[in-house]
């Protein structure tokens, strides 16, 4: 039997004959932030944090009501909708089979594509109010492509929320309403989250409604499933279902401690196993998204991976606690610290180092431009270098879509691309001769998505100048004359023109 994992939003597609598919999918992401919407900067939300030391007596509870009715008003129910967009049949799909045309002719169009209506589309999912002021956590998956974002809290007060950011490498989003003086969930330091603490999950699962399951914590820090590119998951058996996406989970005093986001699942519903970011997590992509408009995440400049028990004993290690450099990248942040390969990395800015997957997420959450120190081990004696942090490269916005009166001069706005590396050429499966950048996001409500363009479409020149990397298409779109941009892209295995026009953008 095959398994799969589920992101937890409920995504109704209607159609014509009035049908309609309950669609629930992992949702990956390969490169940057694009925010959906205008991100807006400004200071960081003051978020409650509380860090009482969780009691941990053995005994049962005889009811969780009074923790319930203490958070769940800010346990809201979010409801998108994208407008209805065209898309165009490929050439060659269909009834363009020889065989077909046979009995029909050219009558479906062999030369020319054919554009279908996608009716308006609706979402469900959840989200957890974090300041009295509006902001709230949800999920990137929810409001992903969102025309329009209602939040409904449990007193029945129904808000139209603007999308403040998206990350799509933890599957973060923040969005927020226009209230004051409203009910939240205070929260926890996941890092002290413990395997059997007690926990409960609040959403709106399948739409039936705001919902309360109880379980224990059954793993923490897991990661490398695929779901997402950076994966520190909070695993717990609480029922969570589709429709608990962006919903709390939260401990016995009250306290958020993860946003829901997956479920393993052999049948699409609860199998006792469920996926959440953690609040840390959750909390310092939102002060990114808030203050920046957009996540940076740190670099090191290394090539690493796991320590086996072979790779243990041919380097004389103890344990297979750290991360191994397979290679140092040239001129990078680690190269300039003097790092080497065959280093093994101990601790990084103070926190000891488990295994690779761990030593990503912290040099991830390190902010771009601060020196922090390394603890390595080289040829049997540890020492301590301190590296200057860089940007992760590889991706570029290449225009934010802010709106009008922005005073923005870049065009394709609301694309996002990276560079042409190995794993984007076997994600997207771009031959090795196609030079240019990739696409990674697009909004579907820009003038590219209007014009043609699609995630995995390849970038090869801008105004008929040609593009080698991300950093060189945000040049060449960041001062351009006017709003209309002449690109050659490759796509479907050729290339060709396409005019992307933003001059009647609002």
């Amino acid at each position: 039997m095959k398994t799969t994992f589920n992101c937890l939003s409920n995504c109704l597609l209607v159609f014509g004959l009035g049908g309609a598919v309950l669609v629930a999918g992992t949702a990956l992401a390969v490169n940057e932030l694009s925010p959906t919407k205008a991100g807006t900067v400004g200071a960081t939300p003051a978020v409650p944090i509380d860090e009482t030391p969780l009691p941990r007596l053995a005994g049962p509870y005889n009811s969780f009501a009074p923790i319930v009715k203490k958070i769940a008003p800010a346990v809201v129910k979010v409801v998108v909708a994208s407008k209805e967009t065209k898309i165009q049949m490929p050439e060659g799909f269909g009834f363009n089979d020889p065989f077909w045309r046979r009995f029909f002719g050219d009558q479906f169009g062999m030369n020319r594509r054919r554009q279908f209506n996608v009716p308006r589309q609706y979402g469900l999912g959840s989200g957890v109010l974090v300041t009295k002021d509006g902001y709230i956590l949800t999920n990137n998956h929810v409001v992903d492509g969102a025309d329009e974002v209602k939040v409904t809290l449990q007193d029945g007060r129904e808000f139209t929320a603007k999308v403040v950011g998206r990350d799509p490498k933890s599957d973060v989003a923040v969005i927020k309403i226009d209230a004051t003086d409203l009910p939240i969930v205070p929260m926890a330091d996941s890092d002290k989250v413990e395997v059997g603490d007690i926990v409960l999950a609040i959403g709106n699962p399948f739409g039936v409604g705001q919902t309360v399951t109880s379980g224990i914590v059954s793993a923490i820090g897991r990661g490398n499933l695929g779901i997402e590119d950076y994966e520190d998951f909070i695993q717990t058996d609480a029922a969570i279902n589709p429709g608990n996406s962006g919903g709390a989970l939260v401990d016995v005093n009250g306290r958020l401690i993860g946003i829901n986001t997956a479920i393993f699942s052999r049948s699409g519903g609860n199998q006792g196993i469920g996926f959440a970011v953690p609040s840390n997590l959750a909390h310092n992509v939102m002060d990114s998204l808030v203050k920046f408009g957009h996540v940076t995440r740190g670099y090191l400049g290394v090539m690493i991976q796991d320590i086996t028990p072979a790779l243990a004993k041919e380097f004389k290690l103890k344990d297979q606690s750290g991360a191994l450099v397979g290679e140092v990248v040239p001129k990078g942040p680690a190269d300039k610290a003097g790092f080497k390969d065959g280093d093994v990395i101990l601790e990084f800015n103070g926190k000891k180092v488990s295994d690779s997957r761990h030593l990503k997420l912290e040099v991830g959450g390190t902010r771009p431009d601060t020196t922090v120190p390394v603890k390595i081990l080289r040829d049997g004696s540890i020492k301590t270098l301190r590296v200057a942090m860089q940007q992760l490269p590889g991706s570029e916005q290449l225009a934010k879509s802010t709106g009008s009166g922005s005073g923005d001069n870049g065009t394709l706005n609301g694309v996002t691309v990276g560079d042409l590396d190995q794993q984007a050429r076997q994600d997207f499966k771009i031959p090795e001769e196609i030079r240019g950048v990739v696409i990674t996001e697009i909004q579907p409500d820009s003038a590219a998505a209007d014009a043609g363009l699609k995630q995995g479409d390849v970038i090869q020149e801008i105004n008929r100048h040609p593009v080698k990397s991300a950093e060189e298409a945000v040049q060449l779109t960041g001062n351009a004359k006017d709003k209309v941009t002449l690109l050659r892209v490759w796509s479907n295995g050729g290339s060709h023109y396409v005019v992307v026009d933003e001059s009647q953008a609002d």
